[in-house]
C-alpha cells in the first residue's frame, strides 16, 4: 500500500470534514432542508469573494463560469480586450471567438504579469471596448497578475472587468468589491478544497447593467434566471446537491481559519518551496511575480520535465503538474493550495530530489528539504 501525495493545481486535497459530507444521504433540493443549506453557502461564498453582492453557484467547471461571464455580458459583434500571458488566459480569447466576440488581445509573454499600464493605453485607444477579461493566477506560468492595479484603470471606463479566479479564490487575496472586479468566476477544485463540479460568479451592479442589455442567446448559464431563484433561497434548475452540502463544510473551515491565516500560510508555503527549489539549483520560471498558490519550475538541462512529473507519480505517488503547450517538458509545477500544509510540501520536494538524482541532475542531496524546513521553522 502506497499514501498519495496531491500537489497539483486542481484538484487538491479534501479535508475529512468535506469527505465526511459527501458521504451523508442525498436531500431533495426543492426543500426548506436545502434552502437552508443554500443560505449558508451563498452567504458563505460571499465572504471568500469579499463582496457584498450576488454570487452564483453553478453546476459546472470552472469553465462554464467563464463561459457563463462571456455570454450575459456581451453581444455577438461586441469587443472584448483579452489579456492572454498563458493557457488559461488563452481559453477568454477562445471562447469569446466561440461566440462571435471581437477579441483585441493583448499577449503577454509567459511567465511575467500584465503592466496595468498596456491595459490602460489598449481602453483609451479603442473606447469601444465593453469587457476587459484578465486572470488573477495563471496556473499554466505560476504568475499572479496585478488585479488591484488593474481594477483601478477599468473602474474609471465604461468596461467592466471581469477575472478568472478560478485557482486563486480562498488562497491569495482577491477583494472584489474593494479591488472593483465587476464580474469574478471561479470552480470548486483548487483553493476552496473540494471536488471539481461547481462553478461561482460574482456580479456587480455595473455588470448587471450589460447584462441586461446583452443580445446573447443563452438559457442553462443565464444569470438573470439564477438572480430570479436566488431571490427566493433556490436555483433555476437542479444544482450539485452533494457539492453544495460539502462547500458549506468547506466553508466553515475557511471561516474558521480566517481568510488573512489562509493567505499568510499560502505564502509561507510558497515561499518555503522556491527557497528549495533555487537551493537544489533550479531556476523559477516566473521569479517576478510568483503566485502563492503554485511555483512554476525549469527543468534542468538534459532532464525531461515529462519523465519527471510521470516519475513522481507513478513510481512514487507524489504528483506534480507538468508544463502546458509550449512549456511541454520544458517546466514542472508544484501546487501547495487548498488543504495542503508544510509536511506535504517536505514530503514532495524529497520526492524530487531523489527522482532528480535518479535522472542524474547533481546537487547536494538534502538541500532542498532543508531550504524549506529553514523557512517553516521562522
Amino acid at each position: 500500500m502506497r499514501k498519495n501525495y496531491l500537489l497539483t493545481p486542481g484538484p487538491t486535497p479534501l479535508p475529512p470534514q468535506v469527505m465526511e459530507a459527501m458521504a451523508r444521504p442525498i436531500i431533495h433540493h426543492r426543500t426548506p432542508q436545502f434552502q437552508e443549506i443554500l443560505i449558508e453557502a451563498t452567504e458563505g461564498i460571499k465572504y471568500v469573494f469579499q463582496t457584498s453582492g450576488d454570487v452564483f453557484i453553478l453546476a459546472s467547471s470552472g469553465t462554464g463560469a467563464m463561459e457563463a461571464a462571456v455570454i450575459n455580458l456581451l453581444s455577438p459583434g461586441d469587443t472584448a480586450l483579452l489579456i492572454q500571458g498563458g493557457k488559461f488566459g488563452e481559453r477568454w480569447t477562445e471562447i469569446c471567438k466561440a461566440y462571435g466576440i471581437n477579441a483585441e488581445v493583448l499577449d503577454v509573454e509567459w511567465g511575467k504579469a500584465v503592466d496595468f499600464k498596456d491595459i490602460e493605453k489598449r481602453l483609451k485607444a479603442n473606447p469601444n471596448i465593453k469587457v476587459v477579461f484578465t486572470t488573477h493566477c495563471e496556473t499554466s506560468t505560476g504568475v499572479v497578475n496585478d488585479i488591484e492595479a488593474i481594477g483601478n484603470v477599468v473602474k474609471n471606463t465604461h468596461a467592466v472587468l471581469v477575472v478568472d479566479a478560478i485557482s486563486g479564490l480562498g488562497a491569495i487575496d482577491l477583494k472584489t468589491d474593494a479591488w472593483g472586479c465587476d464580474l469574478v468566476v471561479s470552480g470548486s477544485q483548487k483553493g476552496l478544497m473540494l471536488p471539481p463540479g461547481l462553478g461561482f460568479i460574482s456580479v456587480s451592479a455595473k455588470a448587471w447593467k450589460m447584462i441586461e442589455a446583452s443580445k446573447s442567446v443563452r438559457y442553462y448559464f443565464d444569470l438573470r434566471k439564477s438572480k430570479k431563484a436566488i431571490d427566493k433561497n433556490d436555483t433555476p434548475f437542479t444544482p450539485a446537491i452533494t457539492l453544495i452540502i460539502a462547500l458549506v463544510e468547506a466553508l466553515r473551515i475557511i471561516k474558521q481559519d480566517g481568510l488573512e491565516n489562509i493567505f499568510r500560510r499560502h505564502r509561507k508555503m510558497a515561499d518555503a518551496t522556491r527557497a528549495a527549489m533555487k537551493a537544489l539549483g533550479l531556476e523559477l520560471f516566473a521569479p517576478t511575480a510568483a503566485s502563492d498558490v503554485v511555483t512554476s519550475v525549469k527543468a534542468p538541462v538534459g532532464i525531461d520535465g515529462e519523465k519527471l512529473v510521470k516519475t513522481m507519480r507513478d513510481t512514487y505517488g507524489v504528483t506534480i503538474a507538468g508544463g502546458q503547450d509550449e512549456l511541454k517538458g520544458k517546466v514542472f509545477r508544484i501546487a501547495h493550495m487548498g488543504f495542503i500544509e508544510e509536511f506535504d510540501i517536505i514530503a514532495g520536494i524529497s520526492c524530487l530530489e531523489k527522482v532528480l538524482t535518479q535522472m542524474g541532475y547533481k546537487f547536494q542531496m538534502g538541500s532542498g528539504v532543508k531550504a524549506a524546513e529553514e523557512i517553516f521553522l521562522k
